[in-house]
């Protein structure tokens, strides 16, 4: 056990028989529970000095003090955090039609919330228009449904879009949604440089856990270098990537494996970006991450730390960034859906403040807090207001902001930061040695083979089989299942005339766009498409301009890129 001879209990006073604390552990009762972390890192009963030895690390800073701010920056980017300002309230919605997203997003802005993220709706996710026959029965039901451009200057009508920080979780169809967001904003009189905000357009991932995607991998990434090439030269307040852990975690893996597996997504797009040709400090201040907040609290912010210091290490190590924000893992967080339980849905306000909280001592620069009805259908306004007060609990009320990285020092959590840097260490070790030395070319081949896939559903297994077992607690699921035959709270419920609608109102726009324009803009899409040189964003922005929609767009490509199917693997 590490940290030994503990022959004092805390305040002074000693011990029966002034045993040592080995000794007096073992002389306890203890209870029968698996003291392990979500990701199974054993815990020892206690920890001590001894134990913060990982604080130094292997990297070449050495053991010298470290302070927010301050290189590797595990315990902040930013040397005054909170006291300077605090995280974005960051606040998911989307549902039904345009018209009804612009109102909630209106009401979230009024109650204290200064930025929005947008939630699409799963015909959107997958690239494909309200009146597809794929698209049956899902429009606007998870998200808010967009084919147009005229959908979009309606998601956002009243709503400077030049004073607001926007995020949108798009991936497959990104490059689309992102030119459409381009053009309402300029059609409303906002300059494309004073944008701000995020777009998800992280790729990789769909492969490995959300399975999001319409074209071939490599196809596919040459849209994320696309847009990152056009944020370098036009947008430089936008974040042209937000390399997301989130669906990694809530599609079953652990937290040591969202760690690892994010990174090394994010080191892909690095090298990607760069053997397109761009110098690495010229885009990699704008590269943002997404990272769950689950319930095994102090695993969760050894998890931030671990994610910032393992960034800064490898972008100047390896990478050779200059550039002091090139070397800055900032990211946003959302807790955990996963975590939320059907059964007692008001136990969920606690589940997310804890995890809400984790988020701030790790140091998030923007955070998502979940409702306790979300487990159940799209979040109401009263659940939804509640999710954010609790963010404004945290930050006005508990005093947390006004200290940078608090639990820094902490003999359990630098002892578990640098656990989880080893551990995702070995991970990508591996990944490199499947692409003979490139992060890139590893992360494509663990994809062919299949290997994420694998790894996160052996996780997924791991964690259900404990909560079979009871190993792992979770209240009222369980355990505590006292109240679970209560009413449920009232939910919000898309009927289905949002669908027909948004039908309606496509074909409306079908019929007053020029036929001509629209088809002259795909054909030069396509042209575009057939040669990798050309950047497709310009291409994307003319044809959404022309009324062409998002499925359009995406069967264009895909004409040129082909479509891409997972293989069954063993």
């Amino acid at each position: 056990m590490a940290g030994v001879d503990r022959g004092e209990a805390g305040g002074g006073t000693p011990l029966p028989e002034r045993l040592s604390y080995e000794a007096a552990y073992e002389a306890s009762e203890i209870r029968d529970a698996d003291f392990v972390t979500l990701s199974g890192i054993p815990l020892a009963p206690a920890y001590g000095p001894d134990d913060a030895a990982s604080y130094a690390g292997s990297g070449s800073e050495g053991g010298r003090e470290r302070w927010p701010g301050i290189y590797p920056y595990d315990r902040g980017p930013y040397a005054s955090m909170y006291r300077s300002k605090l995280w974005t309230m960051r606040m998911f919605a989307g549902f039904g039609a345009p018209v009804d997203t612009n109102r909630r997003f209106k009401e979230i802005l009024s109650a204290g919330g200064n930025g929005l993220s947008v939630a699409f709706d799963l015909p959107t996710l997958m690239g494909r228009d309200s009146d597809d026959p794929h698209s049956l029965g899902e429009v606007g039901r998870c998200g808010v449904a967009i084919d147009t451009l005229l959908d979009m200057e309606e998601l956002f009508a009243g709503i400077d879009l030049g004073s607001i920080s926007t995020s949108m979780t798009i991936n497959s169809c990104a490059i689309v949604i992102f030119a459409m967001y381009v053009a309402a904003a300029e059609n409303a009189g906002s300059k494309r440089g004073r944008l701000s905000g995020t777009l998800q357009n992280d790729i990789l991932k769909e492969y490995q856990a959300q399975k999001e995607y319409r074209f071939p991998p490599r196809q596919a990434l040459r849209l994320v270098v696309d847009v990152v090439r056009f944020c370098e030269s036009d947008m430089p307040r936008f974040h042209p990537v937000s390399v997301s852990g989130y669906h990694i975690r809530e599609a079953g893996s652990n937290a040591v494996q969202e760690l690892a597996f994010t990174l090394a997504n994010g080191f892909a797009y690095v090298e990607a970006v760069q053997a397109a040709g761009l110098p690495v400090d010229s885009f990699a201040p704008r590269l943002s991450f997404f990272f769950n907040a689950h319930i095994d609290f102090f695993e969760e912010i050894a998890k931030y730390r671990a994610a910032r210091r393992i960034w800064a290490r490898w972008m100047k190590e390896r990478y050779g960034a200059r550039d002091p924000r090139s070397l800055q893992c900032r990211f946003h967080v959302q807790t955990a859906g996963v975590s939320l339980t059907a059964q007692q849905p008001e136990v969920n306000v606690a589940r997310t403040a804890i995890e809400a909280l984790a988020g701030v001592m790790g140091g998030a620069q923007s955070l998502h807090t979940n409702s306790m009805d979300e487990v159940l259908a799209l979040p109401t306004e009263r659940a939804a207001r509640i999710a954010l007060r609790t963010q404004q609990v945290i930050a006005y009320e508990t005093g947390v902001p006004s200290v940078a990285d608090p639990l820094g020092g902490s003999w359990l959590v630098e002892r578990l930061t640098g656990e989880m840097e080893r551990r995702a260490g070995e991970i990508f070790a591996e990944i490199e040695q499947a692409g003979s030395g490139s992060m890139l070319e590893g992360v494509l081949a663990k994809i062919d083979e299949g290997w994420f896939q694998h790894s996160i559903a052996d996780s997924a297994f791991d964690q259900e089989e404990r909560l079979a077992k009871g190993r792992r607690i979770m209240v009222g699921v369980n355990a505590f299942t006292e109240g679970n035959d209560d009413p449920p709270p009232p939910i919000l419920r898309v009927e289905p005339e949002v669908e027909e609608l948004q039908r309606k109102r496509l074909a409306q726009a079908r019929a007053d766009r020029s036929a001509d324009g629209a088809r002259i803009a795909l054909e030069s899409l396509a042209r575009d498409a057939a040669d990798p040189t050309v950047n497709l964003v310009p291409a994307v922005i003319a044809a959404v301009r022309a009324g062409v929609t998002v499925g359009e767009v995406m069967y264009a490509l895909a004409s040129v890129f082909g479509s891409y199917e997972e293989s069954a693997t063993l």
